[in-house]
């Protein structure tokens, strides 16, 4: 793991660190948080932004293997005032803000699930492949001013295989309004038994092809997360991001032998240019 510690050490040393000033515009961003995509820089009509991220991460929820992964990021966005509608990579959705200190989003999202061959050491042999799909993604966040310094938020991400409540606290870094600074959020976790068992349940049949314990998974509390994300704008089309997350399994999910480790964990960092 001292590979993993020293990537997110740098992360966030590049976050705090990387200077700001020659990134700074007037512009004004739907709500001032990196965490928060908006290429729109303040104007009406349509915005592109399109680069790479460099993943560093769990090869599955509950692994104790970790591996690069090169992604594509950015978006495709249309504002009309403090209405978004976007296109990101598998999510078509909108935010809008209201009275100041309210965010709404509403997407459609394409969930790809888990294969076999995640696990590079055999440790899913025999699970099969856990199913794709299509998810409603429901956001709410509520800023304690207007300036978005703190946050409430909650999410509901719905499908066919099981339903998750997200309910987290933020705070944001910096006094920009572009979306450039950084922010941080502390979230808990809750899933229903569907998911639960979409994600870590093993069945009889399961068992008796993987050689691992069968277990029936509740619904329930499922973990705690730490979520920083920063973005510095670098100049007028080119930013660079970057993203630590962290998320501590119940002890109910660790019951599972799919959940190796009591934790997922994640580093990235990556360059978007914005049209």
């Amino acid at each position: 793991m001292k590979n993993f510690t020293d990537l997110v050490k740098a992360i966030c040393l590049l976050g705090a660190c990387a200077p700001t000033a020659m990134a700074q515009n007037n512009q004004v961003a739907l709500v001032p948080l990196p965490s928060v995509d908006d290429f729109t820089q303040g104007r009406d009509g349509f915005s592109v932004g399109l680069g790479l991220g460099l993943e560093y991460e769990s090869a599955y929820e509950g692994a104790d293997e970790f591996g690069f992964e090169v992604s594509p990021a950015g978006a495709v966005q249309w504002r009309r005032g403090d209405d978004l509608v976007y296109f990101a990579g598998e999510a078509l959705g909108w935010r809008g803000l209201r009275w100041d200190t309210w965010l709404f989003d509403a997407a459609i999202a394409f969930d790809e699930g888990r294969a076999e061959s995640d696990s590079d050491d055999g440790r899913l042999d025999g699970l099969g492949d856990a199913e794709e799909s299509t998810e409603v993604v429901l956001k709410a966040r509520r800023a304690f001013s207007a300036d978005w310094r703190y946050w409430l938020d909650g999410r509901v991400v719905a499908s066919d295989n099981g339903t998750l409540g997200i309910l987290g606290v933020g705070r944001r870094f910096g006094a920009q309004t572009d979306g450039s600074g950084s922010d941080i959020s502390l979230v808990a976790v809750f899933n229903d038994g569907e998911r639960a068992n979409r994600d870590f349940g093993i069945t009889a049949a399961q068992s008796a092809a993987s050689g691992l314990q069968a277990i029936d998974m509740g619904g329930g509390f499922r973990s705690v997360g730490l979520n920083y994300t920063f973005r510095n704008i670098l100049n007028e089309n080119w930013q660079i991001f970057g993203e630590v997350l962290y998320e501590h399994f119940s002890s109910d999910i660790t019951r599972s032998a799919i959940a190796r480790e009591d934790y997922e964990a994640e580093v990235g960092v990556g360059f978007i240019y914005t049209f």
